[in-house]
């Protein structure tokens, strides 16, 4: 049985990490709220479990050492409830945070900062060993523009301070290593992307790579606002997307702590948008 749980399995990280466990042969269970919906083979065990629910969770964690934790909330309301459950079976967290963290600031510049650090402080506080990857703004988060570029060549949204984007699949590699090495434990790593980029950096990217001229708009704040509850996001979704668009700091950060971790340096953007060129088309 393995001694491995992946939360979040159904997402852009997480999918990446029992991908990578199962190229490698390494037994690991996934995490999901309807297990007939998700694959599994000899070296991946899908359970049942729901982190908004903390009592569906202790069969789930049952027999093993070692969980990834993604906190799909935008609260901590029913963290202590969860990391009590973890601690009372695993040996050790490892938590997908945020770049944006500053651990010497009383409070972070955004709600979702907030949330991360929030995060953070509880899991510390609690009677588990753990590791801490702080990413960057993840490749991924280009998916949402998918239709737009298909449809019209432009991305239209509010601009936010350019970062070293990160691979999802560079996350996934650290994360790993840092679930399957004990030497991890304590350690609080960031990871970023070879470059930093802005929105229209990425946009451009995609379009060179797809064969067209693509460029991103930004729209004020007020309309992207609109824009995202008109589409149906949840309010607090959206109000916290809006203040990390207007406060959040502009960051020139560039780690080499992928390579450091993996041995293979960070992949660009680039590498992002030909691995995925098929949903822009």
């Amino acid at each position: 049985m393995s001694e491995i749980l992946v939360t979040g399995a159904t997402g852009n990280v997480g999918r990446e990490i029992i991908a990578q466990f199962r190229t490698a042969g390494t037994a690991v269970r996934a995490l999901v709220r309807n297990p007939e919906s998700f694959p599994s083979s000899n070296s991946v065990q899908v359970v049942a479990g729901d982190l908004s629910q903390p009592d569906t969770l202790e069969k789930a964690l049952a027999g093993f050492r070692t969980v990834f934790l993604i906190w799909p909330f935008l609260t901590t309301e029913r963290a202590p409830a969860v990391l009590k459950s973890i601690a009372q079976h695993a040996d050790r967290v490892v938590y997908l945070s945020s770049s944006g963290v500053n651990e010497d600031a009383d409070r972070q510049t955004d709600p979702i900062n907030q949330l991360h650090a929030d995060m953070e402080r509880l899991i510390i506080g609690a009677d588990i060993a753990h590791t801490i990857l702080r990413s960057d703004t993840i490749a991924s988060n280009a998916r949402g523009w998918a239709e737009q570029i298909r449809t019209t060549n432009v991305v239209r949204g509010p601009e936010i301070a350019p970062t070293a984007v990160i691979h999802e699949r560079d996350v996934a590699a650290v994360a790993v290593r840092a679930l399957t090495d004990d030497r991890n434990a304590g350690a609080t790593y960031v990871l970023t992307g070879p470059e930093v980029l802005s929105r229209e950096d990425q946009v451009r990217t995609i379009g060179e790579v797809i064969g067209r001229r693509t460029h991103f708009e930004p729209v004020p704040l007020q309309i992207a606002r609109e824009q995202m509850l008109a589409d149906g996001r949840p309010p607090a979704l959206v109000e916290a997307l809006v203040a990390s668009a207007e406060s959040r700091p502009a960051s020139r950060l560039v780690t080499r702590v992928v390579e450091k971790i993996t041995g293979a340096p960070a992949r660009t953007f680039r590498s992002w948008a030909n691995d995925h060129a098929d949903i822009f088309i």
